[in-house]
């Protein structure tokens, strides 16, 4: 491999988007946990909804803070590292990352001082109603991030102008083909990554000795979460594999392993060699069942790599095994949905420690299994930036190895410091748990949103927090 400016520029947007896409994943399905959190108070009364709001507020904030950090950098590498991409398809993707910016981020940025800060300062109406905006917001943010995106996977609705791209119909632009399926996969892997960290937050305070009303209600919100969405992720995933095969199929044959036209097996575990162009088959299904899975049709003879010629081709080996560590982890999460329902309907879940030691690292799986995925989906685009429009040797800056390499040392450096004391300070709060009688800081005119003196303070009324 030639280490030149366009394999290091490729490396820094990985790694930059690696530890960004962590971060939103939570807060999407975070800041619906808070809406439903606060609504179910104010509907019940009960005090242990207030208590894990404001518990899981203080994490949000700093979840929130750092995924707004992490991704402020890419745009920029748009001009730094990508200046033939924004040259060609500048005026294609532009408004849509404007459109973000116009309805996500003013929604957030108008609700989210409210949300944190405005507890003692307004209304418990307008509060609920700040936290749902912030709520629409992320999920604004994930539309137009995803129809982007996508929109490079299966680029329509756009025409040369000279060097050029123009769009000719937005709507085609925004609602290409891959999409609307994309977009459910994201939002759902995005819920289900909040609910397996919720879930593993309370089996690790149960392991410790704290079953009180608060836990025991967040793990059982998180278990139906968990045991409803993971089942449909399987259906939302194997849709959107559907539409990759109509309009990626190389992505699909990197995934499957496939180099071969045949009647394809379903390759459960393998070792792809592109050198000598074959998959050494270690466990599969028969021949036939790849492609049933595919098109329905076990009959239908689908061509392999060998049809692609290889400068076409993707890194077949990241491909195949991020989408292995996708669906492994989903699979792993239904297992886990389905056991702690049982459980939960057999009265034995608060008292089933092999559940919560089960349960306590499955709260990183959400996180993986979104990562594995990315790296699935944009590894398998390549070597297009645009598919089968603009290739990525295409849409790097003419820039010095030296350049990029400097800024890549200084991501790496930066991105693991802050990353590592973000992560640190999270698993602080997450491990102090929520109290009973967990209020705003004191004095109690102050806001309750001093995020960052949470990890020590300590609740007036935690004696007795036992249920």
């Amino acid at each position: 491999m030639e280490w030149d400016a366009l394999i290091l520029a490729r490396i820094q947007f990985a790694w930059t988007v690696a530890f960004h896409i962590i971060f939103p994943s939570f807060t999407i399905g975070l800041a619906s946990y808070l809406a439903v959190l606060e609504g179910s108070w104010l509907v019940t009364k009960n005090p242990a909804f207030r208590n894990l709001y404001l518990f899981w507020l203080k994490i949000f904030a700093i979840a929130f803070g750092m995924g707004v950090v992490s991704g402020v950098v890419m745009s920029y590498q748009f001009g730094t590292n990508w200046s033939g991409f924004a040259d060609k398809g500048g005026s294609v993707i532009g408004p849509l990352l404007g459109y973000e910016v116009l309805t996500a981020f003013f929604l957030e940025a108008s609700f989210l001082g409210i949300m944190l800060f405005g507890w003692k300062r307004v209304g418990p109406t307008l509060h609920f109603v700040a936290t749902c905006a912030v709520a629409v917001g992320t999920l604004f943010s994930a539309f137009w991030i995803i129809a982007a995106n996508s929109w490079m996977q299966t680029p329509v609705g756009f025409a040369w102008d000279g060097p050029r791209m123009v769009a000719t119909n937005y709507w085609a632009v925004i609602f290409n083909p891959s999409m609307p399926v994309r977009l459910a996969h994201m939002v759902l892997a995005a819920y289900l990554t909040t609910g397996l960290f919720v879930l593993a937050t309370a089996a690790w305070l149960k392991l410790r000795g704290r079953i009180n009303a608060e836990t025991r209600i967040m793990q059982r919100m998180a278990i139906a979460l968990v045991a409803v969405l993971a089942p449909l992720q399987l259906i939302a995933g194997h849709e959107s594999g559907k539409v990759a095969h109509a309009h990626q199929p190389a992505k699909v044959m990197a995934m499957e392993g496939w180099y071969e036209t045949a009647r394809q097996p379903a390759i459960l575990l393998g070792w792809p060699d592109p050198v000598r162009q074959t998959t050494d088959v270690w466990l599969a299904l028969p021949d036939g069942i790849g492609s049933w899975v595919v098109t329905g049709d076990a009959d239908a003879v689908l061509p392999g790599l060998k049809t692609v010629a290889p400068a076409d081709r993707p890194p077949v080996g990241i491909v195949f095994w991020s989408f292995r560590v996708m669906v492994g982890l989903g699979i792993a999460m239904i297992g886990l949905g389905l056991l702690g329902a049982l459980l939960w309907a057999t009265g034995r879940l608060d008292n089933a420690r092999a559940f919560h030691w089960l349960a306590v690292p499955m709260g990183a799986s959400g996180f993986v299994a979104v990562v594995a995925g990315w790296f699935a989906a944009e590894v398998g685009r390549q070597p297009w930036v645009v598919y089968g429009v603009v290739r990525t040797a295409d849409a790097v800056s003419p820039v010095s190895v030296g350049a990029v390499a400097s800024s890549l040392i200084a991501f790496l450096i930066v991105y693991a410091i802050v990353f590592a004391a973000g992560v640190w300070y999270i698993f602080r709060l997450a491990d102090k748990g929520p109290e009973v009688g967990e209020t705003a800081p004191t004095p109690p005119n102050e806001a309750p949103g001093s995020a960052l003196a949470m990890v020590t303070e300590t609740a007036p009324e935690t004696a007795g927090a036992t249920a």
